[in-house]
């Protein structure tokens, strides 16, 4: 298995301080008092794009040298990685490419254009417009910023778990959301390295799962799209997976697939009790919780990934449960 030191996610917090807040944890007396333990939210909607992307994006972009940089860089994304990529790059005083597909809701679409990046819409999954980026990059030059399988990005991801053990040293818990694996790549590494005992545990969706899905045959498969209110988990996790598919396997050790409506509920309940308009992937970790998929074992955190979603589309999916 290709690993990644734990030094290299120093090395990205050093990287990336000039350039990015940290984020609040902040305490839930709702969910303390409802499972009688502590529980935190790790909210990763402040970042300056929106979602904890903007980590492992950063540290590609600021690990790239200088040559490289100029040629431009490229993504393909359901919407986060690509509005964290087309921040980065402005960041870098380079140009971005972002590749999405057909699938993603036209709200993530326009922010992208308005980024400053070129956007281009094209295929009906992330898998298609992914396969359209790597084109795109053989073709020009420009550097692919890979959404998770990459120890760049990991690395990157992973400092979210260096300031969760910062502001809660004695953490026990933390849950997040898992797609390609690569935020939860990067908090296992930390975790793992400096306390084996504290649970990482990660929520999937149910239908579209890839991860779930080659975890459950022993090796990475693709796996068809489908509609869901969490739609930034959607996309496969690629047949030469290097990285997160065995770094998921060896340090996540609760892992859980979460109905559509208990996703919605999660984000209504967010929003009730927190004030938080967040997209539903950000709310998996959370709705995990409040349906009793997961457990938390002491002191927990709760990372909400991101908030890109349209006022009307939150509105919309969480009426029928206010």
């Amino acid at each position: 298995m290709d690993t990644i030191p734990v030094k290299a996610v120093w090395q990205a917090r050093k990287r990336l301080f000039p350039y990015l807040p940290k984020t609040p944890l902040v305490y839930s007396a709702p969910l303390s008092g409802h499972f009688r333990t502590p529980v935190w939210l790790k909210l990763e909607t402040l970042q300056p794009s929106g979602s904890f992307k903007l980590r492992g994006a950063m540290n590609v972009l600021l690990s790239m040298s200088a040559e490289s940089r100029q040629k431009g860089v490229a993504a393909f994304s359901t919407g986060n990685h690509g509005l964290a990529v087309a921040y980065a790059a402005k960041q870098a005083k380079t140009q971005a490419t972002i590749f999405v597909s057909e699938a993603v809701p036209t709200a993530k679409q326009a922010a992208l254009q308005a980024s400053g990046a070129t956007l281009t819409v094209t295929g009906r999954s992330q898998d298609e417009a992914g396969a359209a980026c790597i084109r795109h990059c053989q073709q020009t030059g420009q550097t692919l910023v890979p959404p998770f399988d990459d120890d760049r990005i990991i690395a990157g991801q992973g400092t979210l778990a260096l300031e969760l053990l910062d502001d809660l040293p004695e953490l026990e818990t933390v849950i997040a959301g898992l797609s390609g694996g690569g935020l939860l790549s990067g908090i296992g590494l930390v975790m793992k390295h400096t306390d084996p005992t504290i649970q990482v545990a990660g929520a999937s969706i149910v239908n579209g799962a890839a991860m779930e899905a080659s975890l459950a045959a022993g090796h990475p498969v693709e796996v068809a799209e489908q509609p869901t209110v969490a739609d930034s988990l959607l996309g496969g996790i690629a047949l030469d997976n290097r990285w997160t598919f065995k770094a998921v396997q060896r340090y996540v050790d609760t892992r859980v697939q979460v109905p559509e409506e208990d996703i919605a509920k999660a984000m209504a309940y967010l929003y009730e009790h927190h004030h938080l308009i967040v997209e539903g992937a950000a709310a998996i970790g959370a709705a995990a919780l409040l349906n009793n998929s997961i457990r938390p074992k002491g002191r927990t955190a709760v990372v909400i990934t991101g908030a890109s979603i349209h006022p009307k589309e939150h509105h919309r999916i969480i009426r029928p449960y206010l």
